[in-house]
């Protein structure tokens, strides 16, 4: 079939434009027209093939603007042949990267080799792409440039898994752009979350305070240095969450699984978080934490307790925490939480009354503020 037989869906005057047209302008303008044209679902495959040799042309002109017409016209076209595409992609980045950002056309193999072969502009461009796979985010952390990063990082329809979280938090932990840019995510793991607390800005901070539903008051002891009390404050998703267990051995891995925090943790009715602490400490299944930790006797708890190395002064604080959980129903609201916090510092408080004062004092230093009730802690101030 030859091009005058499809003036059904070309305009003769447009392609006489796109070959002679007085402008360059022009001929982009008739590019344009006749890739939409082109692009119609209706056209039977010998128009579709007669349509595919005209794009080919216009892809080899050689003037950009009329090239620009071809990719931004068919950008999201499925009718674009792939190979034209892959040619676009090596263009010039005025034309490559709206092809390269949106084109459905590209296989995983197409994108990675962009990432390994292309610049920056095209690196970007592919990760800002609506669906990034496993296999093309990790290509990005280990060969695309910190803007690259920083911009599949910032997409959520980017799949990150465990090794390209952990790859680019070595690779790029000092860069706070790409560190801000994880804040944009609608979820993070919660062991990848900690260590992100301690590298993001001011501003990122509020965003993940507000997006991830940290409470404020992180913000402003992250701002001061006090990570503990932020940290206690992620056990709060950890605990719905599917990666406690990571949690915690990342906590053990940085250092970060101190008794401080274990009594905050436990003194805020975090039994879980504390169960999967003990088994790692303790170097047990958590299943036989668990068992130990909820045995009704009086042996289960302190015999686990001592694997684990914690100072024995905390373990008062421990034992009341776990018998007035085992007495006490939470209502799982965000009220019901604070009420059974305070129910559990107020009855865990009156069992403190032996213990020398120094150990006394450690305890209750380590209780947040919004769970202390005035008057036991006046009671043992007394």
């Amino acid at each position: 079939m030859s091009i005058v037989a499809m003036r059904a869906h070309l305009s003769e005057d447009d392609i006489r434009r796109l070959v002679k047209g007085e402008s360059v302008e022009d001929r982009a303008l008739a590019a344009r027209k006749i890739c939409q044209r082109v692009d119609r679902p209706e056209l039977s495959d010998e128009e579709r093939a007669v349509a595919n040799i005209i794009i080919e042309m216009i892809a080899d002109d050689a003037v950009a603007l009329v090239r620009r017409a071809l990719a931004v016209t068919l950008r999201r076209s499925e009718h674009l042949p792939r190979d034209i595409a892959k040619r676009l992609a090596a263009d010039i980045d005025s034309i490559a990267v709206p092809l390269i950002s949106g084109s459905p056309v590209f296989s995983d193999e197409d994108l990675i080799e962009i990432v390994r072969s292309q610049g920056p502009a095209k690196q970007c461009a592919v990760g800002a792409r609506e669906i990034v796979s496993e296999a093309v985010v990790s290509e990005i952390v280990e060969h695309g440039n910190e803007q690259a990063v920083g911009v599949v990082a910032a997409n959520d329809g980017a799949t990150f898994n465990e090794v390209s979280y952990e790859n680019a938090f070595v690779k790029f932990c000092e860069s706070q752009p790409v560190m801000d840019a994880f804040v944009a995510r609608s979820a993070l793991p919660m062991d990848f979350t900690e260590k992100l607390i301690a590298k993001v800005s001011a501003q990122a901070m509020d965003r993940l305070v507000r997006d991830h539903a940290l409470p404020p008051q992180m913000a402003v002891e992250l701002s001061e240095g006090t990570r503990e009390r932020a940290t206690v404050d992620l056990v709060d998703q950890a605990g719905v969450a599917t990666d406690m267990r990571r949690f915690v051995q990342q906590l053990q891995l940085n250092g970060r699984l101190t008794p401080s925090l274990i009594v905050r943790a436990v003194l805020r009715g975090h039994i879980a978080f504390f169960e999967h602490t003990v088994a790692e400490m303790a170097s047990v299944p958590h299943a036989k934490a668990w068992l130990l930790i909820h045995d009704s006797g009086p042996l289960g708890l302190k015999a686990v307790f001592d694997r684990t190395g914690l100072p024995p002064r905390i373990f008062p604080a421990i034992r009341a925490a776990i018998d007035i959980v085992h007495s006490l129903e939470m209502d799982d609201t965000p009220e019901g939480r604070v009420i059974f916090r305070r129910r559990l510092a107020e009855r865990a408080l009156t069992k403190f009354q032996g213990l020398p004062e120094d150990d006394m004092e450690y305890i209750i230093a380590r209780l947040d503020e919004d769970i202390i009730v005035a008057q036991p802690a006046a009671r043992m101030a007394g």
